[in-house]
Protein backbone atom coordinates (compact mmCIF):
# COMPACT_ATOMS: atom_id res chain seq x y z
CA UNK A 1 0.00 0.00 0.00
CA UNK A 2 1.32 3.41 -0.94
CA UNK A 3 0.86 6.27 1.49
CA UNK A 4 0.44 9.64 -0.17
CA UNK A 5 1.46 12.55 1.99
CA UNK A 6 -0.68 15.66 1.72
CA UNK A 7 0.69 18.59 -0.22
CA UNK A 8 1.32 21.59 1.98
CA UNK A 9 1.70 25.26 1.23
CA UNK A 10 3.68 27.65 3.43
CA UNK A 11 2.29 31.15 3.90
CA UNK A 12 3.53 33.95 6.16
CA UNK A 13 0.80 36.05 7.81
CA UNK A 14 1.61 39.49 9.22
CA UNK A 15 -0.77 41.29 11.57
CA UNK A 16 -1.02 45.05 11.98
CA UNK A 17 -2.54 47.30 14.68
CA UNK A 18 -5.70 45.77 16.20
CA UNK A 19 -5.16 42.51 14.33
CA UNK A 20 -1.76 42.15 16.01
CA UNK A 21 -3.34 42.74 19.42
CA UNK A 22 -6.13 40.24 18.73
CA UNK A 23 -3.78 37.54 17.40
CA UNK A 24 -1.21 38.10 20.12
CA UNK A 25 1.62 37.88 17.58
CA UNK A 26 3.07 40.19 14.95
CA UNK A 27 3.45 37.43 12.38
CA UNK A 28 3.30 33.68 11.96
CA UNK A 29 4.05 31.02 9.39
CA UNK A 30 1.25 28.67 8.38
CA UNK A 31 1.48 25.29 6.73
CA UNK A 32 -1.78 24.58 4.94
CA UNK A 33 -2.70 21.06 3.85
CA UNK A 34 -3.48 21.99 0.27
CA UNK A 35 -1.53 22.87 -2.85
CA UNK A 36 -3.81 25.75 -3.80
CA UNK A 37 -5.11 27.63 -0.76
CA UNK A 38 -7.21 30.74 -1.16
CA UNK A 39 -7.14 33.93 0.86
CA UNK A 40 -10.45 32.79 2.39
CA UNK A 41 -8.84 29.54 3.59
CA UNK A 42 -5.91 31.41 5.14
CA UNK A 43 -8.30 33.81 6.89
CA UNK A 44 -10.46 30.93 8.13
CA UNK A 45 -7.39 29.09 9.41
CA UNK A 46 -6.08 32.04 11.40
CA UNK A 47 -9.58 32.79 12.76
CA UNK A 48 -9.85 29.20 13.99
CA UNK A 49 -6.36 29.35 15.47
CA UNK A 50 -6.81 32.62 17.37
CA UNK A 51 -10.51 32.67 18.25
CA UNK A 52 -13.42 35.09 18.25
CA UNK A 53 -11.45 38.21 19.09
CA UNK A 54 -9.38 37.94 15.92
CA UNK A 55 -12.41 36.70 13.98
CA UNK A 56 -14.21 39.96 14.66
CA UNK A 57 -11.19 41.97 13.52
CA UNK A 58 -10.83 39.85 10.37
CA UNK A 59 -14.45 40.54 9.40
CA UNK A 60 -13.62 44.25 9.09
CA UNK A 61 -10.06 43.88 7.77
CA UNK A 62 -8.54 44.26 4.35
CA UNK A 63 -5.72 42.10 3.06
CA UNK A 64 -2.57 42.47 1.00
CA UNK A 65 -1.18 39.43 -0.79
CA UNK A 66 2.49 39.99 -1.55
CA UNK A 67 1.87 43.74 -1.32
CA UNK A 68 -1.20 43.82 -3.60
CA UNK A 69 -4.69 44.59 -2.27
CA UNK A 70 -7.06 41.61 -2.32
CA UNK A 71 -10.74 42.29 -2.85
CA UNK A 72 -11.76 38.74 -3.82
CA UNK A 73 -10.93 36.20 -1.12
CA UNK A 74 -11.18 33.34 -3.63
CA UNK A 75 -7.79 34.45 -4.99
CA UNK A 76 -5.21 31.66 -4.85
CA UNK A 77 -2.26 32.04 -2.48
CA UNK A 78 0.99 30.74 -3.98
CA UNK A 79 3.47 28.90 -1.75
CA UNK A 80 5.84 31.27 0.01
CA UNK A 81 3.43 34.21 -0.17
CA UNK A 82 2.93 36.84 2.49
CA UNK A 83 -0.57 37.87 3.57
CA UNK A 84 -0.91 41.11 5.52
CA UNK A 85 -3.97 41.64 7.73
CA UNK A 86 -4.92 45.32 7.90
CA UNK A 87 -7.76 46.25 10.24
CA UNK A 88 -9.50 49.60 9.79
CA UNK A 89 -7.30 52.44 10.97
CA UNK A 90 -8.57 55.61 12.64
CA UNK A 91 -7.02 59.01 12.25
CA UNK A 92 -6.20 61.33 9.47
Amino acid sequence: MTVVSPVTTAVQVRYFAGARAAAGVAEEDLLLDTAEPTVALVVSTIADRHGDRLGKVLAASSFLLDGVAVRDTSVRVPAGSQLDVLPPFAGG
